[in-house]
């Protein structure tokens, strides 16, 4: 999906965000805040908004010197959704359809994300996602083609998310033994974006394959990713793709069976489902 009018005053919000995150003096937010604000002025609007955003958010590191604008609330957020883990395993062994409670916990992780137009609170969001339906239900849909598919990518999204991700993909591997599966990470950290380095301190190599996608982008980008990852998208009989990011740059769809799990946490992305921010989705192409 291309980028719309409010996606601007979003990512000029996020700017701001990213100079308290990172305890910008008020030379170094001038900077980072100005730079943002005048290239965003000159927006491609047929481009998707995490496509838009990648070069400015390299550029604020550049600005900050560091390779990773939110290490901090990455190891935080890793830190926080761990403490939980126990409770969802226990769910899902628990619950009387484990295919559903494990979809809902691949979503719940979905909150934790420094780019939205909506805070998180990741208790209460546990604790309420299980009492929600899936607004766009194509779940029964998703349990028909995990029950013939032997390959599936899973393409992650953000830093603390990604320990609910190793949850989630435990669990299907159990729910339907013939899988062979392959979480996929970013190229570089972007905002709170997994990378390769998140996803070996969380020992995700040891539950199944995992690729580095090579793209640069808050968002699964065909176009930018490695032969490998391209291949991966092309021939896999599924595909899961978490988050708002990847929905952005995967829609319109290149291919059939990708299951777009994920929470609507703004108004572009909530009118373009056709749902309301604070939805959760979970929609099969």
């Amino acid at each position: 999906m291309t980028i719309q009018q409010e996606c601007l005053g979003c990512i000029a919000a996020q700017s701001r965000r990213v100079c308290e995150a990172i305890h910008a003096d008020d030379i170094l937010s001038k900077q980072i805040i100005e730079y943002v604000e005048t290239a965003l002025q000159n927006a491609d609007f047929t481009l998707s908004p995490p496509v838009i955003a990648a070069p400015l958010y390299e550029q604020m590191a550049i600005f900050a010197h560091t390779d990773d604008l939110y290490r901090g609330q990455k190891e935080h957020a890793t830190t926080q959704a761990l403490g939980y883990l126990s409770f969802l395993k226990e769910t899902i062994q628990q619950s009387d359809d484990p295919f559903m409670a494990t979809l809902k916990t691949a979503v719940v992780g979905n909150v934790i994300d420094l780019a939205a137009e909506v805070s998180f609170d990741l208790h209460e969001a546990i604790t309420s996602v299980f009492q929600l339906p899936f607004h766009h239900d194509d779940t029964e849909k998703l349990r028909v083609q995990f029950s013939h598919a032997k390959s599936v990518l899973y393409i992650g999204d953000n830093t603390g998310e990604h320990i609910f991700d190793a949850l989630a993909i435990e669990s299907l591997q159990t729910l339907y033994p013939q899988l062979s599966v392959t979480y996929m990470v970013r190229g570089n950290p972007i905002i709170n974006d997994v990378t390769m380095d998140e996803a070996l301190e969380a020992n995700i190599d040891k539950i199944c394959s995992v690729v580095n996608s090579g793209v640069p982008t808050p968002g699964f980008v065909y176009e930018f990713a490695s032969a490998e990852a391209k291949k991966l998208f092309d021939t896999a009989d599924l595909i899961i793709a978490k988050g708002m990011g990847n929905y952005e740059c995967m829609t319109p769809q290149r291919r059939e069976n990708i299951c777009f799990l994920l929470k609507v946490k703004c108004s572009v992305v909530a009118a373009s489902l056709g749902h309301e921010i604070g939805n959760i989705i979970c929609k099969l192409d």
